[in-house]
């Protein structure tokens, strides 16, 4: 089969690898799209991972193959998948920190190597502790792969907005309306919070705009920290949520929120350092507060939220690339234009069909 295979910093390469074998309480999947995650971009930019790896975690298909012992799957099944799935029983686990769980930061999908995701290939392999844990969900009949290929992206923003605590009537500023940007705002909104918007590119809070997301400031005009204090009454935005990676934008952040407001963390998976006043955090009593990846608990939710279309996610999508062409569509995803959002590979997409 195909596959996308990662060989180190910025080297991705086209190449036959062997379709997974499936084991004892596994499944064998055949995908139709995998959304492409900017984790699985930063790995690949830094080469922070070893190789050879096949990334690809936002993986919805069907199921082709059963390993001894499943019950409650069988072929032409179609489902979604998580890679990650706690074990419900540690510490971590117990205090609800899932990301942090040993168990949950193995991998249980692969299409061969090191296990990675597997995403971006023909053929994934999902684990038996992913299968057995409730990491395979089966899709209504009604649901498209595009949109149910969002349900592991809207966990985590959910588990984002949940960190926050947000209450009915609070400010809320998110910084950065790519897809992850959209889908915070659209999900703060839902907790009842008066959610502003700000980026860079215009483009993007047109489309954010088609969300329901109404109150956008361009960054490229205007300075959000102070449109954000003059719309509320000189103090911030009662919570802030940066969804731009990297570190430039840590500083305005904590300065959009008003004093004893909050701020999260949502895209800086990449360790480094960050200058920040800590006095912003001691005297103005601000807190600065991180969200990780998905969380089980929310497992359920954001399986309703997707298949009953509370947000029509596949609009978020604006490319659709087939394997023979996901080089193309990682470097897109990697460097994206001010009109494109969410990138997907579709391995069954015909090569000729309209991509970027």
């Amino acid at each position: 089969m195909r596959a996308a295979v990662y060989h180190g910093r910025d080297d991705v390469r086209l190449e036959q690898v062997p379709v997974p074998r499936i084991g004892s309480g596994e499944l064998l999947i055949k995908v139709h799209t995998c959304g492409i995650c900017g984790t699985d971009l930063k790995k690949i930019g830094t080469g922070s991972h070893s190789a050879p790896r096949i990334f690809g975690h936002e993986t919805a298909g069907v199921v082709v193959e059963t390993g001894a012992g499943v019950t409650k799957f069988s072929p032409g099944d179609r489902v979604s998948v998580f890679h990650h799935i706690p074990c419900g029983e540690c510490f971590y686990c117990r205090h609800k920190v899932f990301a942090q769980c040993p168990v949950y930061k193995q991998v249980g999908c692969t299409a061969g190597y090191e296990p990675s995701g597997g995403g971006f290939s023909e053929y994934v392999r999902v684990m038996d502790w992913i299968v057995a844990r409730g990491g395979v969900v089966k899709l209504p009949p009604e649901v498209s792969f595009e949109q149910a290929s969002f349900i592991e992206p809207i966990n985590t923003c959910m588990k984002g907005i949940q960190t926050l605590r947000l209450q009915p009537g609070e400010t809320v500023l998110v910084m950065g309306q790519g897809p992850i940007g959209i889908m915070l705002g659209v999900l703060a909104q839902r907790e009842g919070a008066n959610v502003f918007t700000s980026d860079l590119f215009p483009q993007r809070l047109t489309i954010a705009n088609g969300f329901g997301l109404g109150r956008s400031i361009d960054a490229s005009q205007a300075d959000a920290v102070k449109a954000v204090c003059q719309w509320t009454e000189g103090r911030g935005a009662d919570a802030v949520v940066l969804a731009v990676a990297g570190t430039s934008l840590i500083r305005a952040a904590i300065e959009a929120a008003r004093p004893g407001g909050r701020v999260l963390l949502f895209a800086q998976t990449v360790r480094g350092e960050a200058v920040i006043d800590p006095a912003t955090i001691c005297v103005d009593e601000k807190s600065l507060l991180g969200s990780y990846s998905a969380s089980i608990d929310l497992q359920q939710e954001a399986v309703s939220f997707v298949c009953r279309r509370e947000m029509d996610l596949e609009r978020l999508i604006t490319h659709r690339f087939p394997l023979s062409r996901a080089l193309e569509a990682l470097n897109l995803a990697a460097h994206p234009r001010p009109e494109s959002m969410k990138v997907v590979i579709q391995p069954a997409l015909e090569p000729g069909s309209p991509g970027s």
